[in-house]
């Protein structure tokens, strides 16, 4: 069985120290309380302040905001290992810190910096709010809009599928400020949870990463203070669409974790299940198919690692970025599938997690922009 990381040649001490910390304390402290969450379909309460204690909420932000200090690539680590215990968890903290976090560090003036990143990396959850009813794969088709009133910014609209928003109290609103303009006018705002005007409407009751809260979020006069301008008036297209390249390489992670936590969960399995005298992981038939997947896991966490070892040195990383999201969410539903079949009956059962595992991996292809559009994304860099 995979003792769940690659080589250890690609890592450094201090790398790999923090993903076995990050892993055992997912075993101790989120394992317990997995199946409870899923079914209940919220995060316990002990979870988010548990994130935040451990730094994994603000990995990236300078610890002179009282982040971590640390780089992208430990962020995917982190996310990585959460992700084989329970992936809902590790969609929290990679929202957090691929979009949110990431968002602030690159576009936000100083004062926004610094009212915000300390609040960020120690209490509060951030979430990002692009997608619309009519903008999915089409991001730029904003409906949401924006009104300069002088003293400030006034926002009406719907958003839909929002990552986090049930938990958080810091929005990125993308909106479009003028709309005449098309997508020159887009425009990143700071909305705090309570704006007048804004509010959290419908929690959506998903088939995977259940824990984890995707909501409606309604913009009705919304007033926003001048000053939470992220970025600068109609460069919010910048904003979303470099933000979304980082984010995806956080979705990758998250698809070799949850790979990597079903697999060594059924491969125990099969030494353990017997059938005509002796454990079926000795028939040659099944070890091959292990084989084949354990192949394509460690394939797609270096396309996953070699995007964030390029995003990390500052080099162009958009074709790896859509690759790694590609090809590691196609690899999570293949993997997630055979260890559902390698547990026969019982893998079709919730008594077993293998099956939570293939239900939270079917996700990856459809959030930050579906495989269609990381295949356009990679065709238009190659071509």
């Amino acid at each position: 069985m995979s003792d769940g990381m690659i080589a250890l040649t690609t890592f450094t001490e201090d790398e790999k120290f923090f993903y076995e910390t990050v892993k055992d304390f997912a075993e101790g402290e989120i394992k317990p309380l997995r199946e409870k969450m899923d079914v209940e379909g919220k995060l316990d309460p002990k979870i988010l302040p548990l994130l935040f204690e451990m730094g994994l909420m603000g990995i990236e932000v300078p610890e002179e905001f009282g982040g971590a200090g640390s780089t992208f690539f430990m962020s995917i680590m982190g996310i990585e290992a959460l992700s084989t215990v329970d992936p809902a968890v590790a969609v929290v903290m990679d929202v957090q810190n691929t979009l949110v976090n990431n968002a602030f560090i690159r576009y936000g003036c100083d004062e926004l910096k610094q009212k915000y990143l300390p609040l960020l990396a120690e209490q509060k959850v951030g979430a990002y709010a692009l997608s619309e009813a009519g903008s999915g794969c089409d991001a730029f088709a904003l409906a949401c809009r924006a009104e300069d009133k002088g003293d400030h910014y006034l926002l009406n609209g719907q958003k839909l599928w929002i990552t986090n928003a049930g938990e958080a109290e810091v929005f990125i609103i993308i909106a479009n400020l003028k709309p005449e303009e098309g997508y020159k006018g887009i425009t990143a705002f700071i909305v705090e949870r309570d704006f007048p005007g804004f509010s959290v409407s419908k929690k959506e009751d998903k088939l995977g990463i259940r824990a984890s809260s995707t909501c409606e979020l309604l913009l009705e006069d919304c007033q926003v203070p001048k000053e939470n301008l992220l970025g600068e008036e109609g460069k919010g297209y910048k904003v979303a669409i470099e933000t979304l390249n980082e984010g995806r390489i956080g979705i990758g992670a998250q698809m070799i974790g949850t790979a990597r936590g079903a697999l060594d969960f059924a491969i125990a399995y099969t030494k353990e299940r017997q059938q005509f005298g002796k454990p079926i992981a000795t028939f040659q038939g099944l070890q091959f198919q292990i084989a084949q997947a354990e192949t394509e896991v460690e394939a797609a966490r270096l396309v996953v690692y070699n995007a964030a070892r390029l995003k990390g040195e500052g080099k162009v990383f958009i074709k790896e970025a859509a690759m790694a999201k590609l090809f590691a969410s196609q690899v999570a539903q293949r993997a997630t599938s055979l260890a559902l079949e390698l547990l026969g009956g019982n893998g079709f059962t919730r008594e077993y997690p293998v099956e939570k595992y293939f239900r939270d991996a079917k996700v990856g292809v459809i959030y930050e922009g579906t495989s269609n559009m990381q295949l356009q994304t990679i065709a238009k860099m190659v071509m």
